[in-house]
């Protein structure tokens, strides 16, 4: 695995090895134990964890089943958009897909006039003008967070409005990839262009550029502090964290062991089966000397305080390295040694696997099939190298059996939920800021402990059902999709989601039976009528007193508290929309 080399070289470069890392008494490689049982192979996390229940749901449209696991909320509209694309179902999701994974061709101007109109200032901004205007400017702490809060409010209005849904979603999932908390001082002001320039840009195009992109940025530079990496004091944060989150995952990890008795890899036999602790030495030696333009002391150059990256030669261990089986010679060009890393990590096979199964695992289920992920992982490592590697990757994903045909195998997180609440019930408000209503929505959303792009760790929010099955989760959760049917609009032209105003649209005034207006919001929120149990419980809290087929509720809000099926009956309503969001059908996809 160190093409070039004759043995003698490579018996000294072993032996410098060793007497560097002090490595005579390293361990050897061990093979992982078998999992003997199911509950083996589930790891400490299950140990400790309640035993699952199986819930049967009722099995949605083909049209709903695919928009609410690839898009933000399948949507009266966008099932009628989906159904009209083919003469039958591979056709129409083969169609849809290919047209969301070219998103530029898709016009979207609308969101962005409603971001502008909501006041909007600092999406579009450079760089350099974030970082001059929010963080060398002698700004109030709230002008010097703005960019980041911008981001993050930008997110719901994007989620919710946006045609380019499946770009939307994954731009979230590589934003819990490569995660940089957004409240963090230091990373806030200049989040907009982490988010526009790193992870939008390649979101769809290639890992290993994006790999590079991401090492580069300032906000990531500053999260795991490689713009203080140098030759005279390392810092092995980013290279850590690149390892172990961004590309081989902690599977592969393999501890403090001698590098040179790491086993080929079983897929391709030039690559080692995993990465060490030396791996993590080697890799910030070689990432010493990338940093940002901070006008820091020792640079000399002209502009160099602009905010962008910058590489401090000074600063390079410029010395010989061993990473993941590869020499690396001394004195190279400026960046090279980086660069030679990123691309032994991106052609990696274990890396391949372990990105197709997040992305599997955000797509399909919990518990992703490993034929799919070994699939999706030869296609990503075929194209590891073409500027449409992650698009290719996804459609392999997405028009695969698994993906066609698992249901209910997710649940959907916090801000999902949110955002798949205001898209089934026709909001047309813009989350903004300076707004009580926003406001109110953002201090919510925090209860939840998911508000986009905060995850204080590296690793990302957490993508699997157990993470988010607390009670404290579901209440904050249920307490924030009720308050969004009952709270006021501040324009003063009355709720926030116009339940009642659909209502009137979609069933007449004689047809107002708690039968009738449970099956047309079902139908609205779910796309389809969920197990006949839950359709017993909304009728009957409908009802009330009434006879659910017969009994026309009066579209009043008076008081009646002797007569319950007269008593507050648009109240009741709005209720039982919000009973609807809470149930087992919406909150999984």
């Amino acid at each position: 695995m160190t093409p070039g080399l004759s043995q003698a070289e490579r018996t000294l470069l072993e032996r410098a090895h060793r007497q560097r890392y002090k490595l005579a008494r390293a361990p050897r490689f061990q093979p992982a134990p078998a999992a003997t049982s199911p509950r083996a192979a589930a790891g400490a996390v299950a140990e400790k964890s309640s035993r699952g229940r199986l819930l049967t749901l009722a099995k949605p449209p083909f049209a709903v089943r695919v928009l609410n696991k690839m898009s933000y909320g399948a949507t009266p509209a966008s099932i009628a958009e989906f159904n009209a694309l083919g003469s039958s179902d591979a056709a129409r999701l083969t169609a849809w897909v290919d047209r969301q994974l070219s998103p530029s061709a898709i016009d979207d101007s609308a969101v962005a006039t409603r971001l502008a109109n909501a006041g909007y200032t600092t999406l579009g901004k450079t760089l350099a003008q974030q970082w001059s205007e929010h963080v060398r400017a002698n700004v109030e702490w709230a002008v010097r967070m703005r960019p980041g809060w911008e981001v993050q409010r930008e997110a719901l209005v994007r989620a919710v409005y946006s045609k380019r849904q499946l770009f939307e979603v994954t731009t979230a999932f590589w934003h819990d990839h490569f995660n940089v908390m957004l409240s963090d001082y230091d990373t806030c002001p200049v989040y907009g262009s982490y988010d526009r320039d790193v992870i939008r840009a390649n979101a769809l195009g290639n890992f290993r550029t994006m790999l590079e992109a991401v090492a580069k940025s300032t906000a990531m530079q500053i999260y795991l502090d490689n713009k203080s990496n140098r030759r005279s004091g390392p810092n092995e944060n980013f290279a850590r964290e690149l390892l172990e989150l961004h590309t081989f995952g902690a599977e592969n990890y393999l501890g403090f062991m001698d590098p040179f008795e790491v086993p080929p890899c079983p897929e391709d036999r030039n690559y080692p089966i995993g990465y060490t602790d030396i791996d993590v030495y080697e890799t910030a030696a070689a990432f010493t000397g990338w940093t940002i333009n901070n006008n820091h002391w020792e640079f000399t150059h002209a502009r160099k305080d602009d905010g962008g990256f910058y590489y401090h030669a000074d600063w390079h261990d410029s010395g010989p390295k061993f990473v993941l089986g590869n020499f690396i010679y001394p004195e190279r060009p400026a960046l090279q040694d980086g660069r030679d890393i990123l691309d032994r990590i991106a052609s990696h096979p274990r890396v391949a696997k372990f990105i197709c199964r997040k992305l599997v695992r955000r797509f399909v289920a919990d518990d992703p099939s490993q034929s799919l992920v070994d699939s999706a992982a030869a296609v990503f490592r075929s194209n590891w190298q073409h500027p449409e590697q992650i698009k290719r990757t996804l459609r392999h994903i997405l028009l695969s059996d698994e993906a066609q045909h698992a249901w209910g195998r997710k649940t959907r997180r916090p801000f999902e939920a949110v955002a798949a609440s205001l898209r089934a019930l026709g909001c047309e408000w813009t989350y903004t800021f300076d707004e009580n209503r926003s406001n109110d929505l953002n201090w919510r959303m925090g209860f939840t402990g998911h508000q986009p792009y905060d995850w204080p760790a590296p690793n990302g929010y957490p993508d699997v059902a157990t993470a988010w099955s607390g009670a404290s989760s579901f209440g904050m959760t249920w307490k924030l999709l009720n308050w969004l049917t009952e709270t006021n609009n501040v324009a003063g032209d009355g709720k926030l989601l116009p339940i009642l105003q659909l209502t009137r649209a979609g069933v007449p005034a004689s047809q107002w039976t708690a039968n009738r207006l449970v099956e047309f919001w079902c139908r609205r929120i779910l796309g389809y009528m969920p197990k006949s149990q839950r359709v017993s419980a909304l009728r009957a809290f409908l009802a009330q007193n009434g006879d659910p087929a017969t009994y026309v509720i009066e579209d009043t809000n008076s008081w009646a508290q002797n007569d319950l099926k007269r008593h507050y009956n648009q109240e009741r309503l709005r209720s039982m929309v919000s009973l609807i969001l809470m149930s087992p059908e919406f909150l999984s996809r």
